[in-house]
């Protein structure tokens, strides 16, 4: 079937701009109109009684609290019935083995924000290296990007006044790490001209304990067009040092290192993924790249002593090469050993290599078949401990903790925590298939269906993706998912498509740009082969996606409407016209393009399902959600496809937006349990035999 781009709309006469004020009172009103109709049409005891069942698995006290040590402590996040927006806390090993865990709380944000009179979000702490008693607290005011830093006594239990000389940094994106006791480099608001046009920060500046923000003194800045800056200081003993990075876009930046004084550019590939651990520096091209007389393919990684790499060699080690069915999803450092997280054919492998043994490799044993394995913590500085999240569709997480090495500490993996199950995952089959795209290219995907499912006879289905930014889709249990969808007579399944990192960096950018339609013909040729293979048909089958995952979904509405019989699109990009005018939209050009560059608009309005829309198709159900307070990508963009639909008498779109939560669409459990109940609830109605849909 070909897919023609209609132009029925100009898109220089946008009906809809003015949702574009996204506090305005009008554009507040409409969105509080739409949310209520949209609760309206799930209301019942079945939807409350959902919204209750998922809120169980979120509130459950038995989640696992994942920790990361510092010192001796083990420092974990929490939130839960009582507490909503969360506990900071922390407690000792023996302790967390334990099955009643003693805590020892540090922050009660719910406590902060009543005192103070502000729903404060927490968004991280940086605790001072090697001393812990002091940290930088990072706060959202509503759940967006956008925090203010504030340091705290970790010993008084208390945040330090900046009259006492305490570091306060006001709410803005951008970052603040340590230098020292007494020093810290800031990455902020600083006034007019310190913000990039993506809405981040262009200095970086040093500030000392006593001053005023606005007198920290300039570090480095970068250009008003480039995406952001930042800096940091490494604090591993006998190889301090200060690094800066200029991040250009997305997928190309500079490392420049301070040497005597003066900050020294590393000359490397832009597109490069750079690190330093110890005396290593480690590089991994998004390109293939010839330096020393060789050419090392994308998505390698590499390593060189860091001192010999400033001497002027170039002569560097493959530590791994990727293959058609292996890449590299990320690596991370123990006190002696480097590990290595490996997807082969989209399934977790874990590598120890031994730097001082010629970096040979062992693989890690006990991890289950179709499964993610993620090193969660290490103590690089310390120890060989190693700390590792493995979970699969239908085994719930398990934390595992080993010491690697060969010290007389080491030890194999054991099971430290277990997430309970909130379904019968014995009752579920996780399979892997393969669909052939438009262009002959195999693409992966997983399905979870109930154990002996009967082809030829047609299931709700509920198919989901991303593919974009690199971001690799992996089995994950979802007591969320198995409740709301499978319970039910469900079958979920997740796409691999291009765009995404599930073959490394090759896989992200054959879908770059110009050829962003590659992702959108694997996601359709994922949907006709699970026709094709008689697991459901287009009536019975939904998508779901958010954020880019938005684009994606907003794109089968467009241009796949006779695919699918339901569509979700959360937090979605969708008026890529546009896009680079709304909130950080202007940092995502290196993955979609300008809109601004007429030769770019070309392709990019083939894919922007604002200005596909027409008014003599039958689209499918549709659901959008987003989130007032989302300062990524705003909720601009779903208001005005909703707008968009009504306007041309598309009835069976409805639009749901939260005041808070930022891009994460909810801030507290009750919240989000309902967003997901309004999710599943609205596919399910729309593709499932009973009850049936109706606008």
């Amino acid at each position: 079937m070909t897919h023609d781009t209609p132009h029925t709309h100009d898109t220089l006469d946008d009906e809809n701009a003015w949702l574009e004020d996204i506090h305005g009172e009008a554009p507040l009103a409409w969105a509080a109109e739409q949310t209520a109709t949209t609760l309206e049409s799930v209301a019942g005891p079945e939807f409350e009684a959902l919204t209750d069942r998922l809120l169980e698995v979120i509130d459950s006290d038995d989640r696992i609290p994942y920790v990361s040590k510092r010192g001796e402590f083990y420092y974990n996040f929490w939130r839960d019935r009582e507490h909503p927006r969360g506990l900071w806390r922390r407690t000792t090993l023996e302790q967390y083995r334990s099955a009643d865990t003693e805590w020892d709380v540090l922050l009660d944000v719910d406590e902060l924000g009543r005192a103070e009179g502000t729903e404060w979000v927490f968004a991280g702490a940086r605790l001072l290296p090697h001393d812990h008693t002091l940290a930088l607290v990072s706060l959202s005011p509503d759940g967006g990007d956008a925090t203010t830093v504030r340091e705290f006594d970790v010993v008084a239990r208390r945040f330090v006044p900046e009259a006492e000389g305490g570091f306060v940094v006001p709410t803005s994106k951008g970052s603040a790490s340590w230098i020292d006791r007494d020093s810290i480099y800031v990455a902020t608001d600083f006034g007019e001209g310190s913000m990039t046009t993506s809405s981040y920060p262009r200095t970086v500046r040093r500030l000392e304990r006593g001053q005023k923000t606005g007198d920290a003194r300039l570090v480095h800045e970068v250009a008003p067009t480039d995406l952001t800056v930042a800096a940091s200081h490494d604090h591993t003993p006998g190889f301090e040092r200060d690094v800066v990075a200029e991040v250009f876009d997305f997928y190309r930046s500079r490392t420049l290192v301070l040497v005597d004084g003066v900050l020294v550019p590393l000359d490397l590939p832009e597109d490069a993924d750079v690190s330093l651990h110890r005396e290593w520096l480690f590089v991994q091209p998004r390109s293939d790249w010839t330096v020393g007389g060789a050419t090392h393919a994308t998505g390698t990684l590499l390593a060189l002593p860091f001192d010999d790499f400033l001497a002027g060699d170039r002569a560097f080690e493959r530590v791994f090469v990727p293959d058609a069915h292996t890449a590299l999803s990320s690596w991370a450092w123990t006190r002696t050993r480097l590990v290595l997280t490996l997807l082969v054919d989209v399934a977790t492998r874990i590598l120890v290599l031994d730097p001082a043994d010629g970096w040979a490799a062992t693989a890690l044993d006990g991890l289950p078949a179709l499964s993610t394995a993620r090193v969660v913590a290490t103590d690089s500085d310390e120890s060989d401990e190693i700390w590792i999240h493995a979970t699969g569709f239908t085994t719930p997480a398990r934390l595992l903790r080993g010491v690697l090495g060969d010290g007389p500490d080491r030890a194999p993996l054991e099971v430290v925590k277990s997430a309970p199950a909130f379904f019968d995952g014995s009752e579920y089959t996780t399979t892997q298939h393969w669909a052939t795209s438009d262009d002959g290219t195999r693409v992966p995907y997983f399905q979870v269906a109930a154990a002996g499912l009967e082809e030829g006879i047609a299931h709700p289905t509920l198919l989901s993706g991303y593919g974009g930014f690199q971001a690799a889709r992996l089995p994950e249990y979802s007591g969320v998912i198995g409740r709301a969808w499978l319970e039910r007579g469900g079958v979920f399944v997740l796409a691999n498509i291009r765009g995404g990192g599930e073959f490394g960096p090759a896989w992200h950018t054959s879908a770059l740009k110009e050829n962003r339609h590659r992702a959108y013909e694997d996601f359709a040729a994922i949907a006709r082969d699970l026709v094709t293979r008689g697991v459901t048909v287009p009536a019975q089958l939904a998508c779901e996606g958010r954020s880019n995952g938005g684009l994606l979904v907003g794109n089968m509405l467009t241009t796949y409407p006779e695919l699918f019989g339901a569509v979700v699109c959360g937090v979605p990009l969708l008026d890529m016209k546009r896009y680079t005018h709304l909130s950080a939209g202007a940092s995502w050009i290196a993955e979609y393009g300008d809109p601004d560059v007429p030769d770019q608009w070309e392709y990019i309005k083939t894919f922007s399902p604002y200005h596909l829309l027409r008014d003599d198709v039958e689209y499918p159900p549709t659901l959008i959600y987003a989130a007032t307070s989302d300062d990524r990508v705003g909720p601009v963009q779903g208001r005005k496809m909703a707008a968009r639909m009504q306007g041309l008498g598309i009835e069976s779109v409805r639009y749901y937006e939260n005041d808070d939560g930022g891009h994460g669409g909810a801030v507290d459990n009750r919240a989000s349990a309902r967003l997901f109940a309004l999710m599943y609830d609205f596919a399910w109605r729309a593709v499932a035999d009973q009850p049936k849909w109706t606008p």
